[in-house]
């Protein structure tokens, strides 16, 4: 069994598990240092969100895992075999599927969001003897993100008669300002996954992944590595990220320009969106969900806005101007309906897509923007609130009304 080093890493003591590897020990390079998004692990509400929900011991079994590994192979098949395993428990949980694992709501989607966190600091730091280069550990960090993502876990059954629908959600955010903060969108990627809503024109299949709030990620085309074998193959899809308060949005809009924004590793990124055959990159795109029947319809509690704002820089001008009614043409992005941010990139690189495989006209797709997901008043400190868990499961039985429409009317 392969010796494994601990140290004292920025958030106090932590378990570094590692792999094995046949490269040489001389051509091994030192681990490097936990990220700032895996440094609030430690804090104290992560911990007791993950105690309350049993995934306290998902790190520690994949640190096990990596113990016994005796090959960079088999470590690399612990990581997918690991991190598939906590998607799915991460699924079943949100379900009713399976014991809860303590008191914490089962739609809450913070379990996932930081059980991932201990696992990838554990293979972001792990030093075995026999040697790791960077870019072995940078794939066995990719296979990890992929597989507890449930990105590569999108599979629909074969057969006539059933739409398919594809969901992403994304990873809480800003948790400087908050850490107890969850994500809706990623708790209804949960919620939704491998689920079936009966429509007028008969049954449609949901299946969904998660995505980080990392720009580097998206620079290194995370979205279409994930997104293009199945959009081809599906009757519609929807990026979902949180947005405003009290109010969904169907974002007409996507902008091409990022505006800076610190993303979980607190690293801020502008300019334009970076993707590949930049010479033929368009300043917007434009969803092709069905938004008038969408915004008409009684989904929930809450208002559903179309929404056509845009904020561009005019052909021939220098400063950025708000547009209510959309782009003007030949201007420049400097936000879309969703913003400057990565809920606005996910949107632009689905559609872009989408547009690229030429599908524009047959394949509605777009963005929706949840409510933000808000305590109970007064709450500052604890972790969960009845009336949060109630907004919470609101905001997921809004966005599968909303999909029952957009199947209906597509």
């Amino acid at each position: 069994m392969n010796s494994i080093r601990v140290r004292l890493g920025v958030l106090g003591l932590a378990l570094l598990t590692g792999f094995t590897t046949p490269t040489a020990a001389s051509a091994a390079q030192a681990a490097p240092a936990p990220t700032v998004e895996e440094q609030r692990l430690g804090r104290a509400a992560p911990q007791e969100i993950l105690r309350r929900s049993g995934f306290d011991t998902v790190a520690p079994r994949l640190a096990r895992a990596l113990e016994g590994a005796r090959s960079y192979g088999e470590a690399r098949r612990a990581v997918s075999r690991e991190g598939a395993r906590l998607w799915q428990r991460a699924v079943d949980r949100a379900q009713g599927r399976g014991p809860a694992g303590g008191d914490l709501s089962r739609d809450d989607d913070r379990p996932l969001y930081w059980a991932r966190l201990g696992m990838t600091r554990d293979v972001r730091t792990w030093e075995p003897e026999f040697g790791l280069t960077d870019g072995q550990r940078a794939a066995l960090l990719d296979e990890l993100e992929r597989s507890s993502r449930g990105q590569d876990a999108i599979r629909y059954p074969h057969g006539k008669g059933l739409k398919r629908i594809l969901l992403t959600g994304f990873d809480p955010f800003t948790l400087d300002r908050d850490i107890r903060i969850s994500n809706p969108s990623g708790a209804t990627a949960l919620a939704l996954d491998g689920t079936v809503i009966a429509t007028a024109d008969g049954p449609a299949r949901i299946e969904t992944a998660v995505f980080p709030v990392r720009w580097q990620d998206f620079t290194e085309g995370t979205v279409e590595r994930t997104l293009r074998p199945h959009l081809p193959k599906v009757d519609l899809f929807t990026t979902v990220s949180q947005g405003r308060v009290g109010r969904f949005d169907i974002e007409r809009t996507n902008g091409a320009w990022r505006g800076g924004f610190g993303d979980n590793d607190n690293i801020g990124r502008t300019g334009t969106v970076p993707v590949t055959d930049p010479a033929s990159q368009p300043q917007w795109t434009t969803t092709t969900l069905p938004h008038a029947a969408i915004t008409a319809a009684q989904t929930g509690r809450f208002p559903v806005y179309d929404n056509t704002s845009v904020t561009e820089i005019p052909a021939g001008a220098t400063e950025p101007v708000v547009r209510p009614d959309g782009p003007t043409p030949g201007s420049a992005a400097r936000a879309g309906g969703g913003g400057d941010y990565l809920s606005n990139e996910i949107a632009y690189r689905a559609t872009l897509l989408r547009d690229r495989l030429g599908l524009r006209g047959t394949l509605p797709g777009g963005h929706v923007h949840t409510p933000v997901l808000q305590f109970g008043t007064g709450n500052t400190t604890e972790v969960t609130d009845p009336e949060f868990v109630r907004n919470r499961l609101d905001i997921i039985a809004q966005v599968r009304a909303i999909l029952k429409v957009a199947a209906e009317e597509s």
